[in-house]
């Protein structure tokens, strides 16, 4: 495909995708040990090579972080993650594959191709003192291992920008709702459901109850949603079950929500005095406000007019820097769709533009 030569320079689009195929053929779902070494030490050659100074693998229970300074007095932090939801033998099913100018593989938009992106436009750079680098790997499953870490990088640099993909149409994410998970556990008493059902507590329809109770606690016109997203029940048709499980899915717009809705969670009570129930989990990402990106988001208007911002629902490492006060902006990785996806792909051409932003706004930041 060549090059394309912008004002901070080129940018080779074959070189972009022969590193993103090199990060998305290792394959590094979340939690697999050995997987996420392979996938770090990749990635810790790759921004040697490009940006001409080595990284450090920084160990944890979850797989290793990497991270990178440009040495200096620390000004950005660049902030991602090289862990990703697809299974080992995602790729066999659907390989890296470059057609109809888009480019799809596991992992490709979410958030391998920001990661590429984002070393290719500060290797345009004359000096990338006071920038930082931070992949973690474990942002897919609660960034656990990696939040003080994260908190701690941020705070020291004082701006951050993340390379999770964009919004529609490549825009940037001004703000986040804070989400989390819980487990709703309930429990009952098993017995014959043929013979003596009466003498059983059914946890199914408690499940049933709770579901219908937790439905009712969203508020969508203060953005909001509460989602029981899976339930489960029952060890046999002639059973009467014993146990039973709910996962809710919570998105919440402000602290005074979050708090409303992490105590009326913890508050369901059984609708059978026989059953008890068990509520673990919590909103565990902080609402990102979109007044954290107030001071970033002329900067990204400057490198690139017209570009748009807006807040979405989704969270990120973003939520957990913002939270802390440290000014941030995310959304800055790759222009496609369809994260964690069978379809997930990234738009080739747009690639080169999104390099050349992030090196602007890191520009701007450094000079200042």
């Amino acid at each position: 495909m060549g090059a394309v030569t912008t004002t901070l320079g080129p940018f080779a689009i074959d070189a972009m995708l022969d590193d993103l195929r090199t990060l998305v053929e290792i394959e590094s779902p979340s939690l697999d040990l050995a997987a996420l070494q392979t996938s770090a030490e990749a990635l810790a050659a790759m921004i040697e090579r490009l940006l001409g100074r080595p990284a450090s693998l920084i160990e944890s229970p979850a797989g290793p972080h990497v991270h990178w300074s440009g040495g200096g007095e620390p000004k950005v932090l660049l902030l991602g993650h090289h862990d990703t939801v697809f299974p080992i033998g995602a790729l066999a099913s659907r390989p890296f594959t470059v057609t109809e100018g888009q480019v799809t593989g596991p992992g490709v938009f979410d958030m391998l191709a920001g990661i590429v992106q984002a070393l290719h436009g500060l290797a345009t750079l004359d000096d990338t003192s006071g920038v930082e680098l931070l992949f973690s790997a474990d942002e897919e499953v609660g960034s656990l291992h990696s939040r003080q870490l994260i908190e701690e990088r941020a705070e020291a640099c004082g701006a951050v920008l993340v390379l999770e993909p964009s919004a529609d149409g490549g825009a940037l994410k001004t703000g986040r709702k804070g989400c989390g998970t819980f487990d709703v556990h309930v429990h009952g008493r098993a017995s014959h459901a043929g013979l003596e059902p009466e003498k059983g507590i059914n946890a199914l329809v408690e499940v049933a109850h709770q579901v219908l109770a937790i439905n009712q606690l969203g508020r969508p016109e203060v953005g909001t949603t509460v989602t029981p997203t899976v339930a489960s029940a029952g060890t046999a048709d002639n059973v009467v079950p014993a146990e039973g499980r709910i996962r809710v899915d919570v998105r919440v717009e402000s602290a005074t929500e979050k708090d409303r809705v992490e105590e009326a969670i913890a508050a369901l009570h059984p609708v059978d005095s026989g059953s008890s129930i068990e509520v673990s989990g919590a909103i565990n990402r902080p609402p990102m406000p979109e007044s954290a990106s107030f001071s970033l988001m002329p900067l990204a208007e400057a490198v690139s007019p017209g570009i748009e911002g807006y807040a979405v629902g989704g969270g990120s490492d973003g939520n957990f820097t913002a939270a802390i006060g440290v000014p941030t902006l995310d959304g800055l990785g790759a222009v496609g769709g369809g994260a964690h996806a069978d379809h997930e792909y990234v738009v080739v051409a747009t690639m080169p533009e999104r390099a050349r932003l992030i090196a602007g706004i890191v520009d701007r930041i450094v000079r200042t």
